[in-house]
């Protein structure tokens, strides 16, 4: 049954994760099902990556200090102020006009090729919001993964065992991502307590015995932070996100522009894989 009338501002509300769960539901389904809607999904999943990859390139400005260059007009008595502001209105447009062509060009190349692009240089600052997910990931990483002999609780020998009881405990269906071509492993997964409810950490490894986790989250259901962030703890890298009722954190002692490509990945199998059967 198609939904009450779906209009554009709709769609675009539901790709920035604006409208009630119902709601959301309602429209996810009516794209997924229907065959003629195939076009229409793909330019939402095409906008939604942009999101995600705007919000990494220009998340960590917001909360970057005023230029020493600029503190002076920050003091500048209100007369003077107001005799600049002209001037200062044309520089502000002249960066937002420079600012968006640069990203412009940037989100374009990353939506042909699926694979977001990051700011070189930019600071391993921890986002306000949700800071949780990535801290508790990143000290489960931290726990778990340097051990030798039990680093998961169910091993990827029993991976579809895993993955019914991780979705049975949780509530809701989890999938481990494939990263094998990526040269990661499945080696298992473990359950554990989060702020509210259980979470899961799928656990991965390459040849030279590195170690990745993928912690997934309902605790971060009600959170309006979409976007796609990087986070730092310690000596452990994080890339986080929310999709829907889940939150998603990737961690591992790798370089981080290794992570974003790994993570991308996930992201990518994430958004784009059909929900498993209950």
């Amino acid at each position: 049954m198609k939904p009450s009338a779906i209009s554009e501002n709709d769609l675009h509300a539901y790709i920035d994760g604006k409208l009630p769960a119902a709601r959301e539901r309602e429209i996810a389904d009516w794209l997924e099902r229907e065959p003629e809607h195939q076009e229409t999904l793909a330019r939402m999943r095409a906008y939604r990556r942009q999101n995600a990859a705007l919000h990494a390139l220009y998340d960590e400005v917001l909360d970057e200090a005023l230029p020493q260059r600029l503190a002076g007009f920050a003091r500048t008595p209100l007369t003077a102020a107001a005799n600049n502001a002209s001037w200062l209105r044309y520089a502000a447009m002249l960066a937002l006009v420079l600012i968006g062509g640069a990203g412009g060009w940037l989100l374009h190349d990353a939506a042909q090729d699926g694979v977001m692009q990051w700011m070189p240089g930019a600071r391993t600052r921890m986002a306000a919001a949700p800071i949780t997910l990535a801290r508790q990931a990143a000290v489960a990483h931290s726990v778990y993964s340097p051990d030798m002999r039990r680093p998961v609780e169910v091993g990827a020998d029993q991976e579809q065992a895993l993955v019914t009881w991780l979705s049975r405990r949780i509530g809701a269906n989890v999938r481990a991502p494939k990263l094998a071509p990526l040269g990661y492993d499945l080696i298992g997964g473990r359950l554990l307590p989060g702020q509210s409810g259980p979470v899961a950490q799928f656990m991965y490894q390459d040849a030279g015995g590195q170690r990745l986790t993928l912690y997934v989250s309902r605790d971060q259901v009600q959170s309006q932070g979409t976007g796609f962030r990087f986070a730092q703890e310690g000596k452990v890298n994080v890339f986080y996100w929310i999709d829907g009722q889940f939150g998603y954190a990737l961690s591992g002692g790798i370089a981080r522009n290794e992570l974003s490509r790994i993570a991308s990945s996930v992201y990518e199998q994430l958004e784009t894989a059909p929900q498993p059967a209950n």
